[in-house]
């Protein structure tokens, strides 16, 4: 017999361990990196904190005077004593007492105070003007409130005027009463002291109500020999212009 040769049949084609299919994760990952979690946006942002100036500030503590929780006129910083202010504030609207305004304590607080005038914004003294005595109430009268530590210039009850005033130590009180300008003096200096006393207008004795350049430069720090000392030059200057002889000065507590 003759062998006949049979070819042999040709290699079987080797198949991949992977199937079509699958997913190249090693690619996809390359060509999508993780993404940073996305940062949201506080619920109750902060709105005015300790530190803070400007207009804001000046109306906050204005709206907070109106519900008397600020005892002081507007400074426009906020400090410690407006941070007490507002922390009294949440604490009656039920809110966390952190001395903090956010957007839902600012938007509180408008909701149950009008927006400050021009005057309750900017007032004329340092701290708020007292009550007047009664009886500054008629006629011309210089109303000086030693509480308030404030000068108030009445014309038949309408207030005209109003500045900041310090008064005598314990050693040289300023006198409490009902008085009337005896005489004004525009550039009158202090025979007892040598002392400047510009637009003096006496009231009681050596007792006038005047500039002081002392005032203006110390504030508070000093006191008087028993006179009515005005810091704001430019106040006391107008006021000067207006008073006669004979109108009323009543100092009381």
């Amino acid at each position: 017999m003759t062998k006949t040769s049979v070819p042999p049949e040709p290699p079987s084609e080797k198949r991949s361990e992977v199937p079509d299919s699958a997913p190249d994760t090693d690619a996809k990952s390359q060509s999508r990196p993780e993404q940073p979690p996305k940062r949201t946006a506080p619920a109750d942002p902060v709105v005015l904190a300790a530190g803070s100036k400007g207009a804001k500030v000046r109306e906050l503590q204005a709206r907070l005077r109106k519900l008397q929780l600020f005892d002081r006129n507007p400074t426009g910083f906020y400090g410690p004593v407006t941070t007490s202010s507002v922390r009294a504030f949440q604490s009656r609207q039920g809110m966390e007492g952190t001395g903090t305004v956010t957007s839902r304590a600012w938007t509180a607080l408008s909701a149950r105070t009008n927006m400050p005038s021009r005057t309750e914004l900017y007032p004329p003294t340092t701290r708020p003007l007292d009550a007047p005595d009664p009886r500054c109430l008629t006629g011309r009268a210089l109303c000086v409130s030693k509480k308030s530590r404030t000068l108030a210039w009445y014309v038949n009850g309408d207030l005209r005027s109003a500045m900041d005033v310090r008064f005598g130590s314990a050693y040289s009180p300023t006198r409490e009463g009902k008085f009337s300008v005896g005489f004004k003096s525009r550039d009158h200096v202090s025979t007892i002291y040598d002392t400047p006393m510009p637009y003096a207008l006496f009231f009681s004795g050596g007792q006038a109500i005047h500039y002081s350049a002392d005032f203006a430069a110390r504030g508070y720090q000093g006191a008087s020999h028993g006179c009515v000392n005005v810091r704001d030059k430019k106040k006391i200057a107008a006021l000067f212009a207006q008073v006669r002889k004979g109108d009323k000065v009543v100092v009381y507590k």
